[in-house]
């Protein structure tokens, strides 16, 4: 079966991002619903590849599987603290190493990094820094702006990015921080394409199911088109943007991830269904 590249998909191309599934959740069957609901590529937790490698799963028998499916593995997740250079540098570089592995076994395209940050300053170095080791592996990078780090905002990565000013750095646009968040449409429109280097969808209320915000994000989000996000606005904004790059549905769900295979089929339906507005 025919395979992409994952550092040639095209924009708009849908990923199955990693925690729309249980952050263990079997590998073959995480592969065969992405390759049952159309989705041409997958993203992969660090921690779930450094298990499938103590198991002797990965590289080879990962490639195999990914190859019989037609499936590639496109995204990698999480690096924190901004990589080796930031806060909790000792753990980002463990992580970090199992991100290289995965890149270069796989041509990965995406690696996607978080706070704390600290100040602009010191947040821009440890990125750029970051963004430097991550190109010798080929990989792009997204530093993700969430409300329980110190990286709020679209604003403050966005002036992290621009400080680093690397060319291969750039901004995850989550529309549930998004919406729970600043919800700066504006913001987003503004940001030039080339800035963007990932993008995730989901759906939820309004209203806040949980007064834990790292919970509730974890636990209550819903496939697009099933909350009450303004999505077909942020589609519209992302647009405008000239982004090039695959677009990732991340719908971690208490609820989904008991029941995989219909939660991963609403998740490609929601979506197909708001890219269509």
């Amino acid at each position: 079966m025919d395979q992409p590249n994952p550092r040639r998909l095209g924009p708009e191309e849908l990923i199955l991002s990693h925690f729309t599934l249980a952050p263990m959740h079997p590998i073959a069957d995480r592969i065969e619903l992405a390759a049952r609901n159309g989705f041409p590529g997958i993203g992969l937790f660090v921690g779930q590849y450094a298990e499938l490698e103590k198991q002797g799963w990965a590289p080879s028998r990962l490639g195999d599987l990914l190859a019989e499916h037609g499936v590639c593995l496109a995204e990698i997740e999480v690096v924190s603290g901004l990589g080796a250079d930031g806060p909790g540098g000792e753990r980002a570089a463990r992580l970090e190493e199992v991100a290289w592995r995965m890149a270069d076994a796989f041509e990965c395209r995406y690696l996607q990094v978080i706070g704390p940050a600290g100040d602009v300053r010191s947040g821009a170095r440890a990125f750029g820094s970051l963004c430097d080791r991550a190109a010798d592996h080929g990989l792009v990078v997204g530093l993700e702006f969430l409300p329980f780090t110190d990286v709020i905002s679209v604003h403050d990565a966005r002036r992290i990015v621009e400080e680093a000013d690397r060319p291969n750095g750039g901004i995850c646009v989550d529309v549930w921080h998004h919406e729970r968040g600043a919800r700066d449409l504006a913001a987003i429109a503004a940001l030039p394409g080339e800035l963007i280097t990932g993008v995730q969808f989901n759906d939820g209320t309004r209203t806040p199911l949980e007064s834990d915000y790292y919970r509730d994000c974890l636990a209550n989000r819903v496939a697009p088109g099933a909350g009450e996000f303004e999505l077909a606005e942020f589609v519209a904004a992302l647009r405008s943007t000239g982004t090039r790059v695959p677009w990732s549905v991340e719908v971690p769900s208490a609820t989904g991830w008991d029941n995989a295979a219909e939660h991963v089929a609403s998740c490609r339906n929601g979506m197909r269904e708001i890219l269509k507005k």
